[in-house]
């Protein structure tokens, strides 16, 4: 007896260095499979949204949780009036047509602007608003951060700069529930947005950093103000052609 003791002891010793192993290759096995799973259904998602309109957003969701009515009619981009694809061009990307999703240019001047001793303005693009508000939540954490560059990436590369413009327009939120483009037209000037001027246009514009502080109806002072900063810029990028891969892209 006292010699089979140290037998069955060196017995579970060897079973506790199989399982350890063998714990590890499944632990490393399961986490290929999960990114795998993610990547492929990410590639499905966005290339879902290249052809078929979103049917909504996180965002939206949340809205409705919180008991607000949400307005968001799909608008192709033909029946958006092509002075609020400049506007928000000029508010929120005026390299919009020159980057390729994530504009490091843009990055690199915000850093030394704040060097310098200047506010750190955000340097998100069009496209990287689009991942998020199509894919993603709102708010901060490296995993939507990475989640958003994840997707910029995805929607650069299979979408043309057309159709994220188009989904950019349709569900961008212009506070009171109002998502997309026409809603907002409907509500703050009652028409279509494809009959909005260039001054309302630039109004529209001018709130879309936040449309629950900022307002169009009426626009304070700060909002008329940054309104005649855009117009301005709108025909700047009419004349330099800066929207024009909006245009051309199908």
């Amino acid at each position: 007896m006292a010699l089979t003791a140290p037998k069955r002891k060196r017995r579970k010793s060897r079973k506790k260095k199989k399982a350890a192993p063998n714990r590890l290759r499944f632990a490393l096995r399961a986490g290929v499979i999960a990114v795998l799973g993610l990547f492929g259904a990410s590639l499905l998602w966005a290339g879902y949204y290249r052809l078929a309109p979103p049917p909504g957003t996180l965002l939206m969701f949340q809205r409705k949780l919180s008991g607000d009515v949400i307005e968001h009619p799909w608008t192709p981009l033909d029946e958006i009036s092509p002075h609020l694809v400049r506007a928000v061009i000029a508010a929120e990307d005026t390299r919009f047509c020159l980057h390729n999703g994530i504009d490091f240019e843009a990055i690199d001047k915000a850093l030394e602007e704040s060097k310098n001793g200047k506010r750190l303005r955000g340097a998100s693009t069009i496209s990287q608003q689009t991942a998020k508000n199509a894919f993603l939540w709102n708010g901060g954490g490296w995993l939507r951060k990475g989640g958003e560059a994840w997707m910029t990436v995805l929607i650069e590369s299979f979408w043309p700069k057309r159709r994220i413009m188009e989904v950019y327009l349709n569900v961008a939120e212009w506070g009171d529930g109002h998502f997309g483009a026409e809603a907002a037209a409907q509500a703050r000037f009652h028409k279509s947005a494809k009959d909005l001027t260039p001054n309302e246009a630039a109004l529209l514009a001018s709130v879309l950093p936040n449309p629950h502080k900022w307002r169009v109806d009426p626009p304070g002072p700060y909002v008329r103000s940054r309104s005649y900063t855009i117009r301005s810029r709108m025909d700047q990028i009419s004349r330099d052609g800066l929207d024009a891969c909006v245009w051309k892209s199908k």
